[in-house]
C-alpha cells in the first residue's frame, strides 16, 4: 500500500509540474540555467567514462576472441554496437542518475526544509512547476547530445586502445565500426535517453520536494531518489528494448 501511495503522490506532483507556467519568460531563463548546471557540467564525466569504457570493451573483446576463424573486424563492430545499444544510453543514464539526481534532490530538499518552497506558494507561484519543469526540459533537451557524444568518444576510445596497444590493426577496427551499421540503433538509444532523462529529473525531484525534517532527511531523500531512479532506468531499459527491438 505504501508503494501505491507513493506512486499516487508522484503523479499528483507531476500534474502540478506539467501544468501551464505563469510567466513563460521566467521559465526560459531558468531552463538555460539548468542546461548549464545539469547538462554542460556533465560533459566531462561522460567523456572520461566513455573513452575508457570504449577502450576496455575493445581490449576485452580482442583478448577473448582466440578463434582464427572469427574475423578481427568484428571487434570494432562489437565495440560500436555495445556503445550504441547499451552503454551510451543506459550506463550513462545510471551515471547521470547519481550526479544529476543527487543535485536535484538535495537542492529541492534544502529549499523545502528552509521553507523557500512555502514562500513561493504564499506568493502564488506554482512551486512544483517553477522548480522541476525547467530541470525536466533541460535534461530532455541536452541528454541526447550527451548520448551522441558518448557514442563518438567511446568508439574513438576503442580505436585509441587498438593503436596504443597494437592489439588490433587500425584498419580492421575502422572497417568493423562501419560494417553492417543499423541507423535505428542510434534512434533507439535516443528514445531511451529521453525516457531516462524524465526519470532522472522527476524521481529525485519528487523525493526532495516531499522531504520532511532537517539535513539528515535531505541526505536520505537524495539516496532514495538515486536508488529509485536507477532501478526504474533498468526496468524501463528492459521494457523499451522489448518494445523497440523485438
Amino acid at each position: 500500500m505504501k508503494i501505491l501511495t507513493e506512486i499516487g503522490k508522484y503523479f499528483i506532483l507531476m500534474a502540478k509540474v506539467f501544468s501551464r507556467p505563469e510567466k513563460n519568460k521566467m521559465y526560459y531563463k531558468q531552463i538555460f540555467r539548468e542546461i548549464e548546471s545539469l547538462g554542460i557540467n556533465s560533459i566531462g564525466i561522460v567523456v572520461v567514462i566513455s573513452i575508457f569504457m570504449g577502450a576496455v570493451i575493445t581490449l576485452q573483446t580482442r583478448y577473448n576472441l582466440e578463434n582464427p576463424m572469427i574475423p578481427m573486424y568484428l571487434i570494432g563492430l562489437t565495440a560500436r554496437d555495445t556503445m550504441l545499444l547499451e552503454f551510451s544510453s543506459t550506463m550513462v543514464g545510471l551515471i547521470l542518475a547519481g550526479k544529476v539526481g543527487s543535485n536535484i534532490s538535495s537542492e529541492i530538499g534544502h529549499m523545502r526544509i528552509t521553507e523557500q518552497i512555502d514562500a513561493l506558494e504564499v506568493m502564488g507561484v506554482n512551486s512544483a512547476c517553477y522548480l522541476i519543469l525547467p530541470k525536466v526540459v533541460a535534461c530532455v533537451f541536452f541528454n541526447p547530445f550527451l548520448t551522441l557524444l558518448s557514442m563518438f568518444v567511446g568508439v574513438f576510445g576503442g580505436w585509441l586502445a587498438c593503436v596504443s596497444t597494437g592489439a588490433l590493426p587500425s584498419s580492421d577496427y575502422l572497417y568493423g565500426i562501419q560494417y553492417w551499421f543499423v541507423p535505428f540503433y542510434v534512434a533507439y538509444a535516443l528514445i531511451k535517453t529521453v525516457v531516462f532523462a524524465i526519470i532522472i529529473t522527476t524521481v529525485p525531484a519528487y523525493c526532495g520536494y516531499n522531504v520532511k525534517g532537517g539535513a539528515l532527511e535531505v541526505g536520505r531523500a537524495s539516496t532514495k531518489g538515486i536508488v529509485t531512479s536507477s532501478i526504474l532506468i533498468l526496468l524501463f531499459n528492459v521494457i523499451l528494448t522489448q518494445l523497440l527491438l523485438s
